[in-house]
């Protein structure tokens, strides 16, 4: 249905009427008028009352429509991949710093004659006495 922004209205001296518009009167005279009008975008609307609007993506063909989807899927495995050989480095650094860490430590330990290791005994293993 047509209608027509009020002369009184903020939004009529810009010179263009906006695409979407919410109004809270009308004004019937020779033509309707619509008063406090608003202009709002329409994901708006499709965000605020989904029930109502819903924006659809236009797309000239099928085949530009395709073309998107696979550029998407192709960046997409291309992240992914990315993701992968960053985490593989990440993991490949944090093993070499942990060897290089142990490494140090074996280095920096001093050696005490007599002290208990990991699988040999403190003291010295007793002989049976007799020939």
């Amino acid at each position: 249905m047509p209608c027509h922004l009020h002369p009184s209205s903020a939004l009529y001296g810009l010179g263009y009427t906006p695409d979407y518009v919410v109004y809270h009167e009308l004004v019937f005279t020779s033509k309707e008028y619509m008063q406090c009008v608003s202009a709002v975008e329409p994901e708006w609307l499709a965000e605020l009352g989904p029930m109502f609007f819903s924006v659809k993506e236009s797309h000239s063909s099928r085949l530009e429509k395709r073309k998107k989807e696979a550029e998407a899927a192709a960046a997409m495995k291309a992240e992914m991949e990315a993701s992968v050989k960053q985490k593989e480095q990440d993991a490949a650094a944090a093993a070499a710093a942990a060897e290089v860490a142990a490494r140090t430590k074996q280095r920096e330990a001093i050696a005490t004659p007599g002290l208990a290791t990991a699988g040999r005994r403190a003291t010295t293993p007793r002989r049976p006495l007799g020939l």
